[in-house]
């Protein structure tokens, strides 16, 4: 019974009343003058204005919030996930869907208290969750902001929904932060990664960012069909199996959990500028849908690998 009920209560307030949040939030400031928060390690001070890779500098920009009814079911529940959309990523996806937050900088540099009433409003709307989209360039703006909604009577789920391009040593700053990690696992090769998402060693680093997350939560609890604690990881079906699904699904499997949840996703279309196509024979590829034989062929891959949760 004791270890049902703690399984419900969002892990940052133990933090919270210990100070121990607001110190991590400290240390993750600091990592800011050099910046190293994200693999892109681009050793900029960010808190005197520089921006890198992300084009954040110390404030983070926020696209839109809300609640959002399009994300996995136990994140949906009947009121929604609260949403929040960061500006900037640290990957450049040459399809991304959502690429005039990603790549153009659409949104608004606001403060870490204003992002912190931003997550109390989407309580106030009753949201399941904090749903953090983009989070792994604003890392420790996220922890100051989580430290100050504390305060102030946050007490739903923090989702960390990531590309899954995440540094393990960030990543430690959110342990006992963090409830819900919603990472992707977007390749099984290194050369389609930096082809397609300019992110290098990106198998390496994925595989490393989930070993932790898992580390940190382990498998999907739901309570009432919404999610408390644990991992929901995506991975999206590219067109001629460029994803590399087979191996994606066997690292799953073999490395983090067979019960793992896992959305395997067919909604590619092309977007940005895999639209152009042309400049390569893996940019040509991707100016297409996936077919149905594609999509069955990463499920296929999932179950032969004993994986069950989270797809058809």
């Amino acid at each position: 019974m004791a270890e049902a009920e703690d399984i419900q209560l969002p892990r940052y307030l133990r933090l919270s009343g210990s100070g121990e949040l607001e110190e991590r939030a400290r240390r993750a400031h600091e990592v800011l003058r050099d910046c190293v928060v994200c693999p892109q390690e681009c050793h900029v001070n960010r808190i005197e204005g520089e921006v890198g890779f992300c084009r954040t500098g110390l404030l983070p920009a926020v696209s839109s919030y809300s609640p959002h009814f399009g994300e996995e079911p136990p994140l949906v529940g009947r009121y929604g996930s609260g949403t929040i959309f960061f500006s900037g990523c640290n990957m450049r996806c040459e399809f991304c869907q959502n690429f005039g937050v990603s790549q153009c900088g659409t949104g608004t540099a606001i403060s870490c208290e204003d992002l912190a009433g931003i997550m109390l409003r989407l309580q106030e709307r009753r949201c399941h969750n904090i749903n953090f989209v983009s989070p792994s360039h604003v890392v420790p703006q996220i922890l100051r902001a989580t430290a100050l909604a504390a305060e102030r009577g946050l007490t739903i789920p923090l989702v960390y929904n990531s590309g899954g391009y995440d540094s393990v040593e960030t990543l430690r700053l959110l342990d006992g932060v963090i409830d819900i990690y919603m990472p992707d696992a977007k390749y099984g090769r290194d050369d389609v990664a930096w082809e397609l998402s300019h992110a290098e060693s990106y198998v390496e680093r994925m595989q490393a960012a989930l070993r932790e997350m898992h580390r940190q939560v382990g498998d999907l609890a739901v309570r009432d069909g919404i999610a408390v604690r644990g991992m929901i990881i995506r991975h999206l079906v590219l067109p001629g199996n460029l994803a590399n699904s087979e191996i994606v699904m066997k690292f799953i499997a073999d490395e983090i959990s067979q019960d793992s949840y896992v959305n395997v996703m067919a909604q590619y279309h092309p977007a940005w500028r895999a639209v152009e196509g042309g400049r390569s024979p893996v940019l040509a590829a991707l100016q297409r849908p996936v077919t149905a034989r594609e999509y069955g062929y990463a499920i296929h891959c999932a179950k032969e690998n004993g994986l069950s949760r989270g797809f058809p």
